[in-house]
C-alpha cells in the first residue's frame, strides 16, 4: 500500500475539528464542513476497497504457506525413510526438495504476515475514520444550528432597529388597543370580585344562621323547654292512639 495513502487518511484522521468549527462560524457556512466529509467518504471508499482486496491477499500468501509447508513435512518423513532404507540418493533428492519447500514456506508465511499487519492497519484507519466521520457529520448539524441561530438573531436586530426608526408612529392607535385590553382585564377582575363577595355574603348567611339555631337549641335545653314539648308530642301521639282505639271498638259494636 502506498505510504501517501496511508498520509493521507492520517491527514484526516487527525484534522483539527476545533479549527473547522471556526473557520465555519467565522464564514457563516458549513462549506468547509462539507469538503471535509467529502474527502473522508472518497478516502474511506477507497480504505475499504483496499482493506478487501489486502485481506484477500493475505488469505491466499496463508493458503499458500500451510500447503508449501504440509509437503516440506511429508518430504521430511520420507528422507528419514529412505536413509533407514540406505538409499542416501534418493534421501539427497528429497533433502534438496525438502529445502526448496521448508524456503517457500518460509517466504509465504513472512509475505502473509506483513500483509496481514498491512490489513490490521487499513482495518484500524478505517475504524479511526469512520468515527471521525460520524463526528464532523454530528458537528456539522451542530454548527448550522448555531448559523440558524445567529441568523434568526440578526433578523430580529433588523427588525428592532425598524421599529426604533418608526417611533412614535402609530402610537394613537396602539394606546386604544391598550386601554381597551386594560377595561377587559378590570371588567374581568371586577366580575370576580363580585362574584366572590356573593359567594362570601352566602357562606356568612349560612354560618350565621348555624350559630343562631345552635345558640337557641342550647338555651331551649337550659329552659326545660325542649323536654316539655317533647311530652306535648308524646301525649298527643298517646290521644291519637285511643281515638283510633275508640273508632275500632264502635265498628266493632256494629
Amino acid at each position: 500500500m502506498a505510504q501517501s495513502f496511508f498520509q493521507k487518511i492520517e491527514t484526516l484522521i487527525k484534522a483539527n475539528l476545533h479549527s473547522m468549527v471556526d473557520e465555519a462560524l467565522d464564514k457563516n457556512s458549513v462549506a468547509v464542513l462539507d469538503e471535509y466529509i467529502r474527502q473522508a467518504e472518497d478516502n474511506l471508499d477507497d480504505l475499504e476497497d483496499a482493506l478487501i482486496t489486502v485481506k484477500g491477499q493475505v488469505k491466499t500468501l496463508r493458503r499458500k504457506y500451510e500447503t508449501f509447508r504440509a509437503e516440506a513435512e511429508a518430504i521430511d518423513k520420507d528422507i528419514d525413510r529412505l536413509l533407514e532404507l540406505g538409499k542416501e540418493d534418493l534421501a539427497m533428492a528429497a533433502q534438496s526438495q525438502y529445502n526448496t519447500k521448508f524456503d517457500l514456506a518460509d517466504e509465504y508465511r513472512q509475505q502473509f504476515l506483513r500483509q496481514k499487519e498491512e490489513a490490521d492497519k487499513l482495518a484500524d484507519a478505517r475504524l479511526k475514520l469512520e468515527t471521525r466521520l460520524r463526528t464532523i457529520k454530528h458537528e456539522r448539524e451542530h454548527v448550522l444550528g448555531l448559523l440558524e441561530l445567529a441568523k434568526t438573531k440578526e433578523i430580529a436586530a433588523k427588525s428592532i432597529k425598524s421599529l426604533d426608526s418608526l417611533d412614535g408612529v402609530g402610537d394613537a392607535d396602539i394606546a386604544r388597543v391598550s386601554d381597551k385590553i386594560r377595561s377587559r382585564i378590570d371588567r374581568a377582575d371586577a366580575e370576580l370580585e363580585m362574584r366572590s363577595g356573593r359567594l362570601s355574603n352566602q357562606m356568612d348567611e349560612v354560618l350565621g344562621r348555624e350559630r343562631l339555631n345552635t345558640q337557641l337549641a342550647a338555651r331551649k335545653q337550659r329552659l326545660g323547654l325542649e323536654e316539655e314539648k317533647a311530652r306535648s308530642r308524646r301525649s298527643l301521639d298517646d290521644l291519637t292512639l285511643d281515638d283510633e282505639e275508640d273508632s275500632l271498638s264502635s265498628s266493632s259494636d256494629l
